[in-house]
């Protein structure tokens, strides 16, 4: 249980929702900040504003996936008014409090660093990527059977890296029986890709390889889909891009060859919000309880 812990959870989606709904459930006691608009209740929170005097008694700071822009403000779609983090708010917290945010901006990260307060980048942890996987998936899934005209069935998919979400994207499209070829640059990588029934290559032969395809799938954040690459592709070819803006494929080139290109970050929290969120709503009060533990206070 949660009970003495307060929450503090700034602004974000309907994954937010489900954070909410368990941390009431675990009895922590909950600010909402930039929820002006949210017409659910959960019993054990409250609508505040952002003031820095709210930031007093916080024990934990919750932010969106994309925790703040660099200028500071928190994306939220339940309320219009701008909220906007400064260091005003975090050197008004308890020294022993974190935030907790997907991904941190260079803004956040030195914001926090000023006022000596930790930041836990859920994002960058195994299992929220591994858990996050699945959804992300069934998204670019989603995403190949509408912009095609062909079944994933007995087509030519490329999936490019073969980390957390490249090898869960790679299973589930073999599962619906694509013929998979997974780009790698690791030998361990192409062993494991092997070894689980795709044909493996290494990531220098990217320009060979494209030309016989049919979907390609990128999940390395760096400009791998160069525009040679594409110029060597099909016309009929689609590239969906799941790496985190600004992606890993030259967007321009691609549309000026008519090689349809999607960038596609976030799908997670698109394609399965309710599920997206549940996934940081445990991984979130289990760090939360284990901190407060591990401080051993009687709020």
């Amino acid at each position: 249980m949660l009970t003495g812990i307060h929450a503090a959870v700034l602004g974000g989606d309907a994954r937010q929702l489900e954070v909410i709904q368990k941390l009431a459930e675990l009895d922590a006691s909950v600010s909402l900040i930039g929820f002006d608009n949210l017409q659910n209740e959960f019993s054990g929170a409250t609508k505040r504003p952002l003031t820095p005097e709210l930031f007093e008694d916080v024990d934990a700071v919750i932010l969106p996936v994309v925790g703040t822009d660099e200028h500071g403000k928190v994306q939220t779609v339940f309320s219009t008014e701008d909220l906007v983090l400064t260091d005003q708010h975090l050197s008004s917290l308890p020294k022993h409090a974190k935030i907790y945010t997907g991904m941190a901006t260079d803004y956040l990260k030195a914001l926090s660093a000023k006022a000596g307060i930790t930041i836990v980048e859920l994002l960058e942890r195994d299992d929220v990527a591994i858990y996050n996987s699945i959804p992300t998936a069934e998204g670019a899934v989603m995403l190949a059977i509408q912009n095609t005209d062909i079944t994933l069935h007995g087509s030519n998919c490329m999936v490019l890296g073969m980390g957390r979400t490249g090898l869960t994207l790679a299973r589930t499209l073999k599962g619906l029986g694509a013929n998979i070829s997974v780009g790698v640059r690791r030998p361990e990588h192409y062993a494991r890709a092997w070894e689980s029934g795709f044909n493996p290559f290494y990531l220098d032969d990217l320009l060979a390889q494209a030309r016989k395809i049919d979907l390609l799938f990128n999940t390395i954040p760096t400009m791998i889909i160069t525009a040679q690459v594409i110029a060597g592709m099909p016309h009929r070819a689609v590239i969906i891009d799941l790496a985190s803006k600004p992606g890993g494929t030259d967007f321009r080139y691609a549309e000026k060859r008519g090689i349809k290109a999607i960038l596609a970050p976030g799908l997670p929290g698109i394609v399965a919000p309710k599920t997206a969120g549940r996934i940081l709503a445990n991984t979130l009060s289990q760090l939360i309880l284990d901190d407060y533990r591990k401080r051993g206070s009687t709020h």
